[in-house]
This record gives structure tokens, sequence and C-alpha cells, in this order.
């Protein structure tokens, strides 16, 4: 019924949001664009995402076990063969964590218990709450991306430079942690829109290298002429602002009016 329904639009969300696996935990990171992204049920909308990723750990265990037990001798309970979870199967943390770019601040609820209605304290101290890890890539400073996790710690750092051309070159040229594995360049790829090639087979991919590679493609089809990504989102942003006429923007971009806007669309 409509339970059902809610559980697959968010399996479908799911999909497309980033999941990065490490050896202690499982990340999902959503990016949020915009104000009207700004999702004022985010709290249950993340704790039901959560509770779809463990569900999916405990699928996966017991599909695990069916595969796997066939000519084992070892005996399990009722209980352990009916739930396919064993007594010493664990579930790896699973930590979302909301990636905001929005100009505007966050005033949506970061909690559960911020979205009831009723502030009975006896009755909210059984009702369990959630609290939302919101990250304003902006806003974050050099201690705070200490505080990630390796591979975490460059998708969010490249999040965070991606509007500032000349930081985010100066991170992909000065760091030789910028070698990342797969799925960290697959975060950055879906959050960012960087148009970067990732390949199938490479385990590590060098974003420095992907990243030029992806500009001097762009130049030999004369899309982009040496302007580099971050610059030109800027650009697009300040128009649509109206910050900036069209004519200034191209100006800045080193492009004419009618190049300006095709590399736009």
């Amino acid at each position: 019924g409509q339970s059902n329904d809610l559980v697959q639009k968010y399996r479908d969300i799911l999909k497309s949001a980033v999941v990065m696996q490490e050896d202690e935990a499982a990340y999902i990171l959503l990016g949020i664009e915009n104000q009207t992204d700004i999702h004022y049920a985010m709290p249950v909308r993340n704790m039901i995402y959560d509770a779809l990723q463990y569900g999916k750990q405990v699928a996966d265990t017991a599909a695990s076990h069916r595969r796997n037990d066939k000519g084992s001798k070892k005996q399990h309970t009722n209980g352990e063969y009916l739930s396919g979870f064993y007594k010493e199967d664990v579930l790896k943390p699973v930590v979302t964590l909301v990636i905001h770019f929005g100009a505007d601040e966050w005033d949506a609820p970061l909690s559960l218990h911020e979205m009831m209605g009723t502030q009975n304290e006896k009755l909210m101290h059984y009702v369990q709450d959630y609290q939302i890890h919101l990250i304003d890539p902006a806003k974050l400073t050099e201690e705070d991306l200490k505080k990630f996790t390796s591979s975490l710690r460059e998708v969010i750092e490249y999040i965070k430079y991606s509007k500032d051309k000349e930081k985010l070159s100066r991170i992909l040229k000065d760091n030789s942690r910028m070698l990342i594995d797969r799925e960290a360049a697959l975060v950055i790829k879906t959050i960012t829109n960087t148009a970067i090639e990732i390949s199938e087979k490479e385990e590590k991919i060098d974003m420095c290298k992907a990243i030029d590679d992806m500009l001097s493609e762009r130049e030999v089809k004369g899309e982009i002429r040496g302007i580099e990504i971050g610059e030109l989102r800027m650009l697009v942003k300040q128009v649509k602002k109206g910050r900036l006429t069209i004519e200034e923007a191209a100006e800045d971009a080193a492009m004419g009016v009618e190049e300006f806007r095709n590399v736009t669309d």
C-alpha cells in the first residue's frame, strides 16, 4: 500500500544519492543545491535512508549465508535461520551527511524532535530523536576538514573549493592525496556536477589529470578555452541572480555573448 510506495520512492532517491563504503562505515552523501531543495522533513527522510541502508545490509548478509551455508556443519537456531542474521553477524555503521550548497541559510529543522508538535517532556523521553548532520562546505575551516576520515576529507575539501578555481587548482596540484579511490571520485563527480571521466578499471583516480583532461577536451571543442569549471558555474549563477549582465559575464569568461550562452545552456 502507501507505505510500500513511500519506501520505493526513497529507494529510488537513494540510488541517486552517493554511498561511500569505507572499512569502518558507509557514508550516504546528499547534495542539496538551493533553497527549493531544503526539505522541511529532512530528519524523517534521512532516517528512512539510514533504515533502508541497514535493511540492505541485513538482506545482503542473509543472501550471503544462503549462498555459503550449503556444506556448512555449523548449527544455527531457528531465530537465526528465520532472520538470516546470525548471532555473530554485525552491521556497519551508516552516516548520512547533508551537504548544503545553497546561498541561503538552512532554516529547516535539524532534528526529529524539532518537528514534533508536543513538548511533553515525559513523552519525548521515550521518542527516539534523529539528528541531521548538516555540512555547509563554504563555512568549514581547515581544522574542521581534519576531522573527516581520509577519503571523505578529500571529497569534502574538493566540494568546499569547487567554486574557487585558484584554491581548487592549488589543492589539486599540491596534494599527493588527490590520487583518490574511485568511489570518492564518483561522489565528487555527482555532487559537484563535474564532467570528469572515471574509468571502470582503475581503483584509484588521479583527480588532477581527470580535470586537466576534461578542460583540454572542452578547449579542443572550443567550448571553454582555459576557463575553469568553478569560475564558469559562478558566472552563470551571478547572471541568474541578476548580479551580472550576460555581456559582463561573457567578458569575464573571455567569450563572445553567444558562445557564453551556448556553454551555459
